[in-house]
C-alpha cells in the first residue's frame, strides 16, 4: 500500500515517505522568509538534520532545548527569533523541539510572560493573535503529536510544574509527517513514544465527553498501534510500521482535544520532578489507570476490544497492554524509571490540580492520586 496523502484536519499535513523535500514549499506556503530552525541539541548535531536545513539555505538554526523543556529554553529561542529578526519557525524533532518551536513562535511578540497562557479557561485569549509568528512543523518521532496541537508542555523551573500552554494559531500551518526522519529512532524511544501515542487516543477515547469524532479517530489509532509499535521497536527500518506509527501519533493529538485524565495527571508531576521520559511514564501508569477507571469505562472497553480483534472483554484489553508493554521492554513499575516513594505526597497534590485531571472518567482527588501512585510503584494491579 502507498502510505502517502494530503490532509486537513484541520491542519493542513503532508504524509509519505521522501516529503521532507518539500519543506521549502511548505515554508513558502506559511508566508515564511527568514524562518528560525528549531530542534534539540541531539537532532542538531545529525546528517538528516542538516540535509533538511539545507533545503532552507536562509535558516538558522536554535537548539537550547532540555529533553522535558522548561521555561528558559523558550525565553533562549525568543530572544534568538527577534535577535535574527526572523518570521516564523520550523520545528523539527520531537516533541520537546515542536512544543519548544510553537511556543518561540507564539511568544516572539508577547509582553506577557508565557505562564500567563496556560490553558485554563479563556486565558488564551490574554495573547495578541496579530502578532504570532506561523510554524512549520516536521516531527521526527511518533508519540506527542504536537505537530497537529493548538498546545504545547513546558516546565516552570520554579515550581516543577508542567504546564499546558494553548492557543489555536499555535497550530502549525503546515506539518510534513515524513516517516524516514524517523528511522534512526533508537528501540527506547520508539517504545516510548509509541506509549505516549497510545496514552493519548486512549485516554481521548475514555474521556466522559461527547464527541464521537474523537472517539472514532482515537479507536483506530489504537488498532494502528496495536499492529505497528512491536514492528517498529524491533525493526527501526519498516518503513510501513514507522509511517503507521506516525499516523497514530497525529490521530491521538488530534483525539485528544476531547479529553486527557489520570495517565497525564500523574504523568506530568513525576516526568518534572524526576525528569523521565513523557511516553515511558505514561506507558508504566496505564494499566493501573485503567483498573481505576474501570467501572466507568467497561463498556467503551469491550466495544474498543472487539474493534481491535481481541475478546470482547475488559480484561482481553488489560493483557493487551501489559503483554505490549513487556514486549517493547516499558518497565511495569515506577521503581523500573527510577522514582521513588520520596515526592509523593507532592505529587498527589499536583496531580489532581493538571490541567487534564478533569478529563479523567473518575474523580481524581488526591487520594486518588496516591492510590494509583502506589499501585504503578509497587506493581499492584
Amino acid at each position: 500500500m502507498d502510505l502517502k496523502g494530503s490532509w486537513n484536519y484541520p491542519t493542513t499535513v503532508r504524509f509519505g515517505a521522501g516529503r521532507v523535500g518539500e519543506l521549502p514549499d511548505a515554508v513558502k506556503t506559511a508566508k515564511m522568509r527568514n524562518p528560525l530552525f528549531v530542534t534539540d541539541p541531539v537532532l542538531a548535531k545529525l546528517p538528516m538534520t542538516q540535509q533538511a536545513m539545507a533545503l532552507v539555505p536562509n535558516a538558522r538554526m536554535f537548539s537550547d532545548i532540555k529533553p522535558n523543556p522548561v521555561g528558559a529554553n523558550v525565553t533562549a529561542g525568543v530572544a534568538a527569533f527577534k535577535a535574527g529578526s526572523h518570521d516564523g519557525v520550523i520545528a523539527f524533532g520531537g516533541g520537546s523541539a515542536l512544543d519548544v518551536g510553537k511556543l518561540i513562535a507564539f511568544m516572539a511578540g508577547q509582553t506577557r510572560p508565557v505562564w500567563d497562557f496556560e490553558d485554563v479557561g479563556d486565558w488564551w485569549t490574554r495573547a495578541n493573535s496579530d502578532v504570532i509568528a506561523p510554524i512549520v512543523a516536521l516531527p521526527t518521532t511518533a508519540g506527542t503529536g504536537s505537530e497537529v496541537g493548538r498546545a504545547a508542555v513546558v516546565t516552570d523551573e520554579k515550581t516543577h510544574t508542567k504546564k499546558i500552554v494553548f492557543h489555536p494559531l499555535m497550530m502549525p500551518k503546515v506539518t510534513i509527517c515524513d516517516p524516514e526522519l524517523t528511522v534512526g529512532m533508537p528501540p527506547k524511544i520508539t517504545a516510548g513514544t509509541g506509549m505516549d501515542a497510545l496514552a493519548h487516543c486512549l485516554e481521548a477515547y475514555c474521556g466522559p465527553f461527547y464527541h464521537p469524532m474523537a472517539d472514532g479517530i482515537a479507536v483506530e489509532g489504537m488498532r494502528l498501534v496495536r499492529e505497528n509499535l512491536a514492528a517498529a521497536v524491533k525493526d527501526g527500518r519498516n518503513i510501513e510500521a514507522r509511517a503507521n506509527m506516525m499516523a497514530a501519533a497525529a490521530m491521538g493529538a488530534t483525539a485528544f482535544q476531547k479529553a486527557l485524565g489520570a495517565i497525564h495527571s500523574l504523568s506530568h508531576p513525576v516526568g518534572s520532578l524526576y525528569d523521565t521520559h513523557h511516553g515511558l511514564t505514561n506507558g508504566v501508569f496505564m494499566p493501573y489507570v485503567l483498573m481505576f477507571n474501570r467501572k466507568a469505562i467497561e463498556p467503551k472497553i469491550k466495544r474498543l476490544a472487539a474493534y481491535l480483534g481481541l475478546r470482547p472483554n475488559f480484561r482481553a484489553f488489560l493483557d493487551f497492554i501489559l503483554a505490549l508493554r513487556e514486549e517493547i521492554g516499558v518497565p511495569h513499575t515506577l521503581a523500573g524509571l527510577g522514582v521513588g516513594d520520596d515526592k509523593v505526597d507532592l505529587i498527589v497534590t499536583m496531580a489532581p490540580k493538571d490541567p487534564t485531571a478533569g478529563g479523567n472518567p473518575v474523580t481524581l482527588d488526591k487520594r486518588a492520586a496516591r492510590t494509583i501512585f502506589m499501585r504503578a510503584l509497587q506493581g499492584r494491579l
